[in-house]
C-alpha cells in the first residue's frame, strides 16, 4: 500500500512538472497570458496590451547590469511609448521589499510590478527580458541586459510592424458567422 502511494505521488509530481514545462513561454509561439498589478494598483493582462510591443523585464536591486539597464529602458519607454511600446519592470523576490522600491518607482514612468501571475520567471539570472510582438508572439526570452544597440536591433523593427487588425465584434443578437 505504501509503495503504491509513493508511486502515485511520484507520478503526480512528474505530471505537474510536465504541465509546468508545457506552459513555459517558448520563443516563436503565442505568448502565454499573464496578469500583473502595478505599484499604482493598476491591473494589466496581456490582452490589455494587444497590438503593443511589450518588454517584461525581471531585475533585482543588487544586480549591477540591472541598474544600468533600467535607466535605458526608461529612456526608451519615454521615446517609444507613443508608438505602442510597453515595459513592465518585475523586481525578483530576492530584491528589496516593495516599500523600499516605491521611491525609485515614483521617479520612473515604467510601471513597476507588485504582483505577477503567469509562467514568466527570471531564466538563468537577472536581468531577464521577454519581448512580445504586436501580434502577441513571444520573440525573445533571454537572461542578460539590453544595451542601446541590441535594443534598436530587436525592438525598433517590431515597432515598425503594423498593428494587427481586430475583427469587428458581432452586434448583439446578430446571427453567428457560418461555421461558428
Amino acid at each position: 500500500m505504501r509503495a503504491c502511494r509513493l508511486s502515485s505521488i511520484a507520478f503526480l509530481a512528474a505530471l505537474s512538472l510536465a504541465n509546468a514545462a508545457s506552459a513555459a513561454p517558448k520563443v516563436g509561439q503565442p505568448a502565454p497570458d499573464f496578469s500583473v498589478t502595478t505599484f499604482g494598483g493598476r491591473k494589466v493582462q496581456l490582452a490589455d496590451l494587444k497590438g503593443d510591443v511589450i518588454v517584461l523585464n525581471f531585475w533585482a536591486t543588487w544586480c549591477a547590469p540591472c541598474r544600468r539597464e533600467l535607466p535605458l529602458l526608461e529612456t526608451l519607454f519615454e521615446a517609444y511609448s507613443k508608438y505602442g511600446f510597453q515595459v513592465l519592470a518585475v523586481a525578483t523576490e530576492d530584491s528589496v521589499p516593495e516599500r523600499q522600491l516605491r521611491p525609485l518607482a515614483a521617479t520612473l514612468q515604467i510601471p513597476f510590478v507588485r504582483h505577477m501571475k503567469g509562467p514568466y520567471r527570471a531564466l538563468d539570472g537577472v536581468p531577464t527580458n521577454y519581448v512580445i510582438d504586436r501580434s502577441g508572439k513571444l520573440v525573445y526570452a533571454k537572461a542578460g541586459a539590453f544595451d542601446a544597440a541590441a535594443f534598436d536591433a530587436l525592438i525598433v523593427p517590431l515597432l515598425r510592424e503594423p498593428i494587427p487588425e481586430t475583427p469587428p465584434a458581432a452586434a448583439p443578437g446578430a446571427p453567428a458567422a457560418p461555421g461558428k
